[in-house]
């Protein structure tokens, strides 16, 4: 079982296509994705990995049925709410919260152990999610990616067809909320265009890992 206390001795530090990591850096870098349904922080996600080939991600794990497309184990560990619950119980979560209706949590094991072992995790995680990873991992770096307009969020999430009309407005709901948050992270990505937002996101890894507090004295 692992408390608070121990987890505060797991705090990031360095790597690169960026494939092999350099033997002189300290523990591992935490990135921290985040933002409003819709925004497009699963696509980035995804496109983030091409580039980092030695970027770990950690899969969260999720009570909502799969959306068309989605993988097990790929994009979430899916469950039923019974076995979420035993889990929080037995203390698997290194963060958890009721997201939209739904428990969102991300292991703790996989996390810790892959930083330990020098290796910068991403985490693509919920506002609420982000903000319990920030009170244990300070120093993590944490991006917050915007949508351009509430107009151009409505319609991806209209596009995407994946809620009816109620689950939307409240999605949209939490986006007004979630999105007054942002002062609370490192960075911000506004994605009109995935390109472009995709080149910050990579810039702002490079420069974390180039930092000079990342390497061992």
């Amino acid at each position: 079982m692992t408390n608070d206390k121990e987890l505060s001795s797991f705090i990031p530090k360095r790597d690169t296509r960026y494939e092999i990591r350099d033997t002189i850096v300290n523990r591992g870098l935490l990135f921290v994705i985040s933002g409003p349904s819709g925004v497009g922080k699963g696509t980035l996600r995804e496109k983030v990995f091409n580039i980092f080939l030695d970027l770990k991600y950690s899969v969260s794990v999720n009570t909502r049925p799969p959306r068309k497309g989605e993988i097990e184990g790929k994009d979430y560990y899916f469950v039923t709410v019974d076995e979420f619950k035993k889990r929080i119980k037995e203390n698997k979560f290194v963060e958890w919260a009721i997201v939209h209706g739904d428990y969102k949590g991300t292991p703790i094991k996989f996390l810790i152990e892959e930083l330990q072992r020098g290796r910068d995790v991403l985490l693509e995680l919920d506002v609420q999610g982000a903000r319990q990873i920030k009170k244990k991992f300070a120093d993590g770096i944490f991006i917050f990616i915007a949508p351009p307009t509430w107009k151009d969020l409505e319609d991806r999430l209209r596009k995407r067809n994946t809620e009816g009309e109620k689950a939307l407005e409240k999605r949209l709901k939490d986006a007004r909320i979630e999105i007054k948050y942002k002062k609370n992270y490192n960075y911000l990505v506004v994605n009109d265009n995935i390109k472009t937002a995709l080149k910050k996101i990579e810039s702002i890894i490079v420069a974390e890992r180039c930092k000079i507090a990342n390497y061992k004295k």
